[in-house]
């Protein structure tokens, strides 16, 4: 049953662009929801009607991001060095040539073990693993019920925000096979703004096991 709604039709999504524009940060619908009267599911809906006519204003300098379970308005990427430059925000913001390798290993495979991982790239990954796990750009989200039980990642909202997509379908498309671990995936549990465990990787080996370790500690920090 509908919520009472707390405000008018013709308000609504003025009342969206402006609680997303004051959170800064993915909004979700079941708070919106609350916030405004309605159900979830309506709206997700108006939210999602909403960005597609927001979005197709090109001379607008952001843009309404939708997910799952929430939503959010962001600068549009063009914009990023003049941002840069008139907030004083001099740490670089790109991530290196290894850490979007592995993304992308992990984002058109998922969920992947690390093994998987190291016999795509024919290095040891643990290092940039971890490091986008700290980034949360990926997350271990189970374990593979095969001897030593490894962790599998799969990547995250903010991997999808950063990127500017809403889910990974929206990827270019790569002909090439998907691989699956073989295995039976067990659940894992992660608690919320956890940053979850890696299957043994400490970052011990992060000394010449990675070619490109160093581009790393320039990566973006979330």
């Amino acid at each position: 049953m509908d919520n009472v709604q707390k405000v008018e039709n013709k308000d609504t999504e003025s009342a969206i662009e402006a609680i997303l524009f004051a959170a800064g940060h993915p909004v979700a619908y079941s708070k919106l929801a609350e916030v405004l009267g309605f159900t979830e599911a309506t709206i997700k809906k108006k939210v999602k009607a909403f960005a597609e006519k927001y979005n197709a204003v090109s001379s607008r300098g952001i843009m309404m991001l939708t997910f799952e379970t929430s939503a959010q308005l962001c600068t549009k990427e063009k914009f990023l060095p003049l941002i840069k430059e008139a907030l004083g925000i001099r740490k670089g913001g790109n991530l290196s040539a290894s850490s979007l390798e592995v993304l992308a290993i992990i984002a058109y495979n998922e969920p992947v073990t690390r093994a998987f991982i190291d016999t795509v790239r024919k290095v040891d990954s643990a290092y940039v693993v971890n490091n986008l796990c700290e980034k949360n750009l990926i997350e271990a989200c189970g374990r593979l019920d095969v001897p030593g039980r490894p962790n599998i990642y799969r990547t995250t909202p903010t991997f999808l925000r950063c990127f500017g997509i809403d889910s990974l379908e929206q990827l270019p498309y790569v002909d090439v096979p998907r691989a699956k671990p073989e295995g039976e995936i067990i659940p894992l549990e992660i608690p919320e703004g956890e940053a979850p465990e890696g299957e043994g990787d400490t970052g011990e080996g992060a000394s010449g096991k990675d070619e490109a370790v160093e581009n790393d500690a320039q990566d973006i920090e979330e």
